[in-house]
Formats: C-alpha cells, structure tokens, sequence
C-alpha cells in the first residue's frame, strides 16, 4: 500500500518488527542539517548496531513506505504543530489518526551555527583558499574546510586569556593558510596586537608567504628560512602553533617552546617518517610487508613517545 506521509517531518519512530527474525528491530528518524541543507536522517537499528542513511527530501515518502510496508507496524511521526499515527492490523489494514503537538519539538538541529568568521564576511585568505567565494559565500564542496577552519580558531578563542599584545611563532608553517586566517583573526576580529613568525625550510614557500602577506598588507605577518632544531630566537615569545611539522619537528618545537616558557602551545604531532626509518629488522618484515600496517604502527609507536618520553630529551637523539 502507498501511504501519504506529512510534510515538514521533524522526527519519528518506527516499531514492532513485521518477523519475529528481521534483522531490524525498530527505527527513527529525525530532521538534520548537513551543509546547509536539510535531509531526514534514519537510524535502523538491529539488535547490537545502527545503521544509519541520511535522505534527500524527494525520496522521503519512497523510504518511508517501505519501512512501513516491509519492517514495522507501527509508526508516529511528529512535525511542528501534529502527530501522526500509522498502525498496519494482523490483516494488513492500515489504521491512521493524529492529534495536536502539545509538546515542544526543539528545531536547534536547523539553526545555523555561529561560526567565529560567519559566512558573508570577505576573507583574503579564505578567498584565495578557495572556501569562499569574492562574495563571501561558503562553496559548496569546501564546507567541511570552512568548519575545520573555524573550530581551529575556536580552539584558540577558547584558550587564550585577556591578550592585548602576543608574538607568535608557527613553526613548520608550509603554505601557511591557517596562519594567515589566524592573523586576521587575532588582528582583526579579536583586535589584538599581534605578531606572527613562520619558520619553514623550504626558500621557494617561504618567499611565497613572504608575497602573499605583503599582498594582504598583513604588517606584522613574516616568514623566515630555518630549522626547527637551530632555531636561536628565544626573546617574549607568548605562543608556539605547530601543525604537522614532518619527522622530529614537532619534537624540537616543543622542546623550544618549553624554553621560551610560552603561554601557549597548539600542537598536532606528526608524524611518523623517523619511526619508519628504524623499522629495518628482519623480526619486523611481517609489518614492512605491508605500507597500511606499517604506517599505523609507526603512527603508534610515535605516539607513544611522545606520552611517555620526556621531551627533554630531544636534545640527545
């Protein structure tokens, strides 16, 4: 039978397995937001998982019957202002009713969220990066960037205390895109006085950031040729970012930042090329056989030291 399900759908739940044996044992659905745009989400759930499928709006009627038809007896589905009701009888009679919502049904899972740089405004960086559009539209296929982006910043908003001036150092900085949208941020939006280094070993990327912060007029934003491991600079250094700098980087600019006596670290550890190295022995050939098992051992043995060997003890590898 084809039923004529409500619009609007904000959540439901299906029950009472048509086979005692079916793999399903109830469902339930519910209204989500996925980069702007709205899909009903179903959560069919067996007897130890769920499993769950994320529906576009002209194929909800399609999904809904056939839970109804092949899974489930019963069904209530609510919008914002009704309930309904659905109920298939032992002879296969479809029985229906609804009534008022009295109750609540939160939409927050609609709202969009309030992100520390909101869609609209005009970014450089953003822009060049190709996030956002001239006009300050998020693209399409470079949501999740954006949101990546702006939880980094949340990151730091929910760090950094009452600041009026910070020097800042981004060891490993590579292209520096996050450097650059943490300089607007600081500078701009937070209005704090700020200076950024980013220290990189290739000259051509260096001279590249040089460029671009020249093109942005970002005056107190400077890139730098240099090693993490002879790095000299040690005078009112207040924070040290770190993000994936390759083999013992991470390691070095720890170490440095522990003496500069930094007020803040923000650091991603990466990664795993001098584990890799090492791993020459015969014993270790069933790991050496394969790249996946061996990257994830390394990825573990890296992560390993950095939790239980002192850091300190950079200076004596």
């Amino acid at each position: 039978m084809s039923i004529e399900f409500p619009k609007n759908i904000i959540k439901g739940t299906f029950s009472v397995p048509k086979k005692k044996d079916q793999k399903f044992l109830r469902a339930k659905i519910q209204k989500v937001l996925i980069r702007d745009e709205e899909f009903l989400q179903i959560s069919l759930f067996s007897d130890k998982q769920v499993f769950h499928e994320n529906i576009e709006e002209n194929k909800i009627d399609t999904e809904l019957n056939k839970l109804l038809n092949y899974y489930f007896n019963n069904a209530e589905i609510s919008t914002q202002d009704r309930i309904y009701r659905y109920r298939i009888t032992s002879r296969g009679k479809l029985l229906e009713n609804h009534s008022k919502n009295n109750s609540f049904v939160s939409l927050e899972h609609n709202k969009k969220k309030k992100y520390l740089l909101p869609e609209g405004e005009i970014i450089l960086p953003l822009i060049d990066l190709g996030v956002i559009t001239p006009n300050g539209d998020i693209v399409k296929n470079k949501y999740d960037k954006y949101r990546q982006i702006n939880r980094f910043l949340e990151i730091i908003e929910d760090s950094i205390l009452n600041e009026k001036y910070l020097r800042i150092i981004d060891f490993g900085c590579g292209k520096s895109y996050l450097t650059f949208i943490l300089y607007h941020y600081l500078t701009f939006v937070k209005k704090i006085d700020c200076e950024i280094i980013g220290l990189d070993l290739k000259e051509d990327v260096v001279d590249n950031c040089n460029k671009i912060a020249e093109k942005y007029n970002y005056k107190k934003l400077r890139f730098y040729k240099g090693d993490i491991s002879k790095f000299k600079e040690k005078d009112n250094i207040d924070m040290i970012v770190t993000l994936h700098a390759c083999d013992t980087a991470t390691d070095y600019a720890l170490y440095y930042a522990i003496q500069m006596k930094c007020k803040y670290i923000f650091s991603v550890p990466c990664c795993h090329h001098e584990i890799n190295t090492l791993l020459t022995d015969k014993k270790m050939n069933i790991i050496n056989k394969y790249g996946i098992l061996k990257e994830r051992f390394s990825s573990l043995q890296t992560l390993y030291e950095l939790i239980f060997y002192p850091i300190v003890d950079i200076r004596h590898r």
